[in-house]
């Protein structure tokens, strides 16, 4: 997908060529919500690999019955924010749930929110007295300790009220690098916001993660079609795009916020 000039050449933002941060969160929908999460954190994985990109875990907060409450991964190479960003929103699902006994459709949703992950090209300064940093102990998927000590960090900045989590390394001092480095880069995807003055209505919680809000419906029953409400596009092969096919959803957002 890199080599496709069309697509490439909407891409003509300084943030564009930056790796990118990946946040998912469950909305409604309760345990579905959770699993729904922790699909969409596959199709992302599986459209990193099959892109060429590299992907890591930065934090998951596994739910206790099943899928994830939350999960945010890094993803780098060439222009991966520049080709994500457009996944920021609120993905609605609708599908027989395993989850329900009476076997009925049931609709869940999850928010997606992509920022930028700044690098030593740009400058952010954060004040140590503006942070609160908090430990605790780092869990995997299922909730199984990987560390016995309180090597995860979690950063609040106080004067934007942005948290970032992460429990990548088992060392607190790589953790707490991290995590200042995905709070930069929050702080600098805000800059970059205000500056375009085309903030997102997702972005910090400003849109309810439910009806009526959704950038893209996923529809497993009765029939199958994956459609972006923005651009228009859809498809039927709902499982390909689970299954990370997502460039013709990509390069269709792209080409429809370059025309406005």
């Amino acid at each position: 997908m890199v080599d496709d000039l069309e697509l490439q050449a909407t891409l003509d933002k300084e943030e564009d060529e930056l790796a990118c941060v990946i946040e998912i969160n469950s909305g409604a929908g309760g345990t579905e919500s959770c699993d729904w999460v922790q699909m969409l954190s596959r199709m992302y994985e599986m459209w990193a690999d099959k892109s060429g990109y590299k992907r890591k875990m930065l934090n998951i907060q596994p739910d206790s019955v099943a899928g994830y409450r939350n999960v945010s991964m890094e993803i780098s190479g060439n222009f991966a924010y520049g080709f994500l960003k457009g996944e920021s929103g609120v993905h609605r699902l609708v599908r027989i749930s395993p989850f329900n006994a009476q076997g009925k459709r049931q609709t869940t949703f999850a928010s997606v929110f992509v920022y930028p992950l700044v690098d030593d090209r740009i400058d952010i300064e954060v004040n140590p007295a503006d942070l609160e940093m908090d430990t605790f102990r780092a869990s995997g998927a299922g909730g199984q300790h990987v560390n016995k000590t309180d090597s995860a960090v979690r950063l609040r900045h106080l004067p934007s009220g942005i948290v970032v989590e992460c429990q990548e390394e088992r060392s607190q001092h790589l953790n707490r690098s991290k995590a200042i480095q995905m709070l930069k880069s929050r702080l600098y995807e805000q800059e970059v916001q205000r500056r375009n003055e085309e903030r997102d209505k997702v972005e910090a919680g400003k849109q309810k993660v439910e009806w009526g809000s959704q950038i893209r419906n996923y529809v497993l029953h009765p029939y199958k079609m994956v459609k972006d409400v923005r651009s228009g596009y859809e498809t039927s092969q709902a499982q390909k795009v689970l299954d990370g096919d997502l460039q013709d959803f990509l390069k269709s957002v792209l080409l429809v916020a370059k025309r406005k």
